[in-house]
């Protein structure tokens, strides 16, 4: 009986000392706030994480060995990088046409320089598709003059550049268009294969 008093004084002295005789857990003041910011903190990184499987379109920010480098991707065809000292670009390219068609030029008049290129053609396995592009190619040279020069030292029906290179076909290069044509589909063959070939590269860039 006096040990039962002892604890009821107790508890009593406890109470009016302001403590908490309940016998409950109480929590710290802190721990709300810490687990609301937890919670807040779980939030965001779920709604702002990328989902699997996916691509970002940002790929990389990372230092290299000269400063930061940074590449940008989009759909995986066009690509650019940047870094503090060099810059580059790179993207697809369509591949240019070996050769283009030309106007039909039709059947030349027999005597003519036309005439000449057109039987020197057919004994090389060419066919009007290679005669048309020959006389465009022409046409926009010279209009098939002899005679024809430019300021630059062209010279002739293929405008020969200079036109003493056409010597290497006969010894009468600057009157005879016999000699200037075969001269020029020499240098024709060797350097784009065939009349469609140099008219290709005359309409992409002005001269073959």
């Amino acid at each position: 009986m006096g040990s039962k008093l002892q604890v009821i004084a107790l508890r009593a002295e406890l109470k009016s000392a302001g403590g908490d005789i309940s016998g409950r857990h109480r929590r710290a003041r802190w721990s709300l706030p810490l687990f609301a910011t937890f919670v807040t903190f779980a939030f965001l990184f779920a709604t702002l994480a990328p989902p699997y499987g996916s691509s970002p379109a940002l790929a990389v920010v990372a230092p290299g060995r000269h400063g930061v480098a940074q590449s940008v991707t989009v759909a995986g065809k066009y690509s650019n990088g940047a870094s503090r000292d060099d810059f580059s670009v790179s993207e697809p390219k369509a591949a240019a046409s070996a050769s283009a068609s030309a106007p039909a030029a039709g059947v030349p008049d027999p005597g003519t320089a036309q005439a000449v290129a057109y039987e020197i053609l057919k004994s090389m396995g060419m066919g009007d598709d290679q005669y048309s592009c020959l006389v465009s190619l022409w046409d926009r040279e010279s209009h098939w003059n002899v005679y024809a020069s430019n300021p630059s030292g062209a010279y002739g029906i293929p405008q020969a550049l200079p036109g003493e290179k056409m010597a290497s076909a006969g010894a009468d290069w600057a009157t005879n268009p016999a000699t200037q044509v075969t001269w020029g589909l020499g240098y024709i063959t060797d350097r784009y294969s065939t009349p469609c070939g140099a008219w290709s590269h005359s309409e992409n860039v002005g001269w073959y």
